[in-house]
This record gives C-alpha cells, sequence and structure tokens, in this order.
C-alpha cells in the first residue's frame, strides 16, 4: 500500500511538473511575442517580426497541451477530445496565414530593396529563446520518460522546431549585422516560413488521425 502511495504521489508530482512546463511556454511564448513583434516593426526586420507573430500562435497551441496534460492526468488513455482539435485546427490555419503574410512580404522587401536598419534584437531575443526551450525540451523529455507518456514527448519534441526556428533567426540576424548583406533578413524570413509550414501541416495531420509525434 506504501508502495503505491509513494508511485500515485510521484505520478502527480511528475504531473504537476508537466503542466508547470506548458503555463510556463505560454507566458515565454507571450512575451517572447510581444517583445519581437515590437523591435521587428521597431528595426523593421521581417523575420524578427514574423518569428514574434510564430511566438503568438505558439500560445495558441500550449492552449491545447496543457488541456491534454489535465486530461491524460485523469485518463492516461483517453483520446483527443474536441477542445485540442479545435486547438490545433485553429492553430494549423494561424500558421498558414502567418506563411502567405512572410512569404509575400519577404518577395515585396527583395522588390523594393528594404533592409532593417538593424537586427542586434534578432540576435539577442533568439539566444535567449535557444538557451530557454533548450532547457524546456530537456525537462520535457524528463518527465513525459517517467510518465511513459508519448503525448508529452511529442511535445517535447515540438519544442525542437522553436529551436529551428530560434537558429534561424540567430544565423539570419548575426550575418546582417555583422555584414549588412542584403536580403539576410527576407532568406531568414522564408526559412521561417519553412517550418511555419511544417507546424501547420502537422496540426492538420494530427486533427485526422489522433497522430501524436511532432514536427520531425
Amino acid at each position: 500500500m506504501e508502495i503505491l502511495n509513494a508511485f500515485q504521489y510521484r505520478k502527480e508530482h511528475l504531473y504537476k511538473w508537466a503542466f508547470g512546463f506548458s503555463l510556463f511556454t505560454i507566458i515565454y511564448n507571450t512575451i517572447e511575442g510581444l517583445a519581437s513583434t515590437f523591435f521587428g516593426f521597431l528595426d523593421g526586420s521581417l523575420s524578427l517580426f514574423g518569428f514574434g507573430a510564430d511566438s503568438f500562435i505558439e500560445v495558441i497551441s500550449g492552449f491545447g497541451i496543457a488541456h491534454m496534460i489535465i486530461r491524460t492526468r485523469k485518463n492516461f488513455n483517453s483520446k483527443r477530445d474536441e477542445f485540442e482539435k479545435t486547438a490545433l485546427k485553429v492553430t494549423g490555419y494561424s500558421f498558414y496565414i502567418l506563411v502567405i503574410g512572410l512569404v509575400l512580404t519577404s518577395a515585396y522587401n527583395i522588390y523594393t530593396n528594404h533592409n532593417p536598419t538593424t537586427t542586434l534584437f534578432g540576435v539577442i531575443i533568439s539566444i535567449i529563446s535557444i538557451i530557454i526551450m533548450w532547457a524546456l525540451l530537456l525537462g520535457k523529455k524528463k518527465v513525459g520518460d517517467a510518465l511513459n507518456s508519448q503525448a508529452i514527448l511529442a511535445d517535447a519534441e515540438c519544442t525542437k522546431v522553436c529551436i529551428y526556428m530560434s537558429t534561424i533567426l540567430l544565423v539570419s540576424s548575426g550575418i546582417y549585422e555583422l555584414t549588412y548583406i542584403p536580403y539576410m533578413d527576407s532568406v531568414g524570413t522564408l526559412g521561417l516560413s519553412f517550418f511555419a509550414y511544417k507546424e501547420g501541416k502537422e496540426c492538420f495531420e494530427k486533427v485526422k488521425g489522433n497522430k501524436t509525434s511532432c514536427c520531425k
């Protein structure tokens, strides 16, 4: 009996950590989105602005993840419900709209020879994002492994996409800030668009097939 109680206590503790990670992700992405869109607009950096817009979409996804953790905590073998499916659809459509906006604006910026005044804030924000997302990735994987939860492990894999996008922002912003090579900001934006499209596609695949794997 004591062993069973200890196991149940550890399980509840792990779910609290998983839920805490999801709440932190929502809060962090909100702050990151506000900072990125503000400085992206101020400095004329489309890649940073698009990165911020992506962060806001991740907030929507984050609510779906938080709900998923609550659901699996109550019933480990339960299937994805309507709230999560709706969150996935909204997230997917948002990613597709973002992709269209970024691609069209990138083309316009190239056509008009527009380049940002600086991409320093893109460098700073992307470095912070990479550090925090790596910490979240490791934390989510540790909890997912302990709970043997494919859903939580899939969420951890999705965090890798945030790291990839942060890396693209860092490289494009860093190169432009150091060399002022034209169109680097637009190239970085197109890279972000590619991953945003993959994320949108993944959302609709999940809705159709109750898929748990994510964004690899």
